[in-house]
């Protein structure tokens, strides 16, 4: 199915609620919304479950965590009515890391169970799930939907395949991928990810029945190889920022180098491949699209380097001094307001729907 037409870090990270919560992210899932709430529809109308079972796997923790989940509940209601079919209860799991603030979630969820029933008179039950979604969160064939928004391209781990034999980076003056980043760092990466995401199919297929679907959003990159400067451009412009402090000496280089970020962006094909390996899930919506430009929508330097300040963070403070991080993001944000002088930032978005196998 096609963007044109109907259309088509939690992984022990702590970082899911952060990604989440990224307001170009979160602008940029208004995009492709219909088409998760088309799979939940479709999830429901081949089973028609008195109770149907959704997963929310990276919740996060800010005001929008419940947003995705009542447009999911809300588009399964309508599809009833238009069906005249009796609507189904609804058993809701929201997934995140047991470092994420349930309670700040758990606060807003009577007045979203108020605004979810709205009438029909179906039942919304909620619970949380702490947890990695690298491990086994659910009981076998038991839930029916799955959404995962910003969370699947974080990886388990920084690539192991990295470090030397005396334990040094071999990707030196860089926290992630580059275009000019060598081919064994370029592959060190990418096997990281084909382990990561055929154990999340492998795990996942467990817990869905036959039939049920997973919808996905997750940043990515649009050539097969790494030369797509969109994917790595704010990774760049972050090791242009740490360089800077090296020179000033705030900072040792032997620090940064020793710095790998827990994340990959994939490509349309290295998803394809890995589900086709895998073997439980069938391809239903396979498709790239760019998020809005900073330019078009008069959005800034500041926004772009808040929206990264929130996705590494927890990571940077866990390898860095408290002081640093500060200073940084300062450095950060004015790299980031120079390249915007120059070129539009666009964000690359992939979105999948897997259909569980009989």
């Amino acid at each position: 199915m096609e963007l044109g037409k109907a259309f088509h870090m939690n992984g022990g990270l702590g970082l899911t609620g952060y990604s989440h919560n990224s307001s170009l992210q979160r602008r940029d899932r208004e995009i492709v919304k219909h088409v998760i709430r088309r799979a939940v529809v479709d999830a429901f109308l081949a089973v028609q479950p008195a109770c149907l079972s959704i997963a929310d796997l990276g919740c996060s923790s800010g005001p929008n965590a419940l947003l995705s989940t009542e447009g999911l509940v809300g588009a399964v209601k309508d599809a009833c009515r238009k069906s005249s079919l009796e609507p189904p209860e609804f058993m809701v799991f929201l997934n995140d890391l047991p470092s994420n603030d349930f309670n700040s979630v758990f606060v807003g969820v009577p007045e979203f169970i108020r605004k979810a029933v709205g009438g029909c008179g179906a039942s919304v039950f909620m619970s949380g799930v702490p947890g990695s979604f690298y491990r086994r969160l659910f009981p076998s064939n038991s839930l029916h939907f799955i959404h995962s928004s910003y969370s699947l391209h974080w990886l388990s781990q920084a690539p192991i395949s990295l470090l030397d034999g005396d334990g040094k980076s071999t990707n030196k003056g860089r926290t992630y991928l580059s275009t000019a980043s060598s081919f064994p760092v370029q592959e060190s990466y990418l096997r990281q990810f084909q382990d990561d995401f055929s154990l999340f199919l492998r795990l996942r297929s467990r817990e869905l029945v036959s039939g049920a679907r997973m919808a996905l959003i997750m940043l990515g990159r649009r050539t097969r190889d790494h030369s797509d400067d969109a994917a790595t451009l704010l990774w760049d412009l972050l090791d242009e920022a740490f360089a800077a402090m090296v020179l000033k000496g705030e900072v040792r280089e032997e620090e940064v180098d020793s710095y790998n970020a827990h994340f990959y962006a994939p490509s349309l094909e290295e998803i394809e491949v890995q589900v086709e390996r895998e073997g439980s899930f069938a391809i239903e919506c396979l498709e790239l699209f760019e998020g809005k430009g900073t330019k078009e929508d008069a959005t800034g330097a500041g926004t772009i380097a808040m929206s990264i300040r929130a996705i590494q963070e927890p990571l940077l403070r866990q390898h860095f001094r408290e002081d640093l991080i500060e200073k940084l993001f300062d450095v950060y944000n004015k790299v980031v307001e120079r390249e915007l002088t120059q070129r539009d930032v666009k964000s690359i978005n992939i979105v999948s729907v897997l259909k569980k196998l009989a």
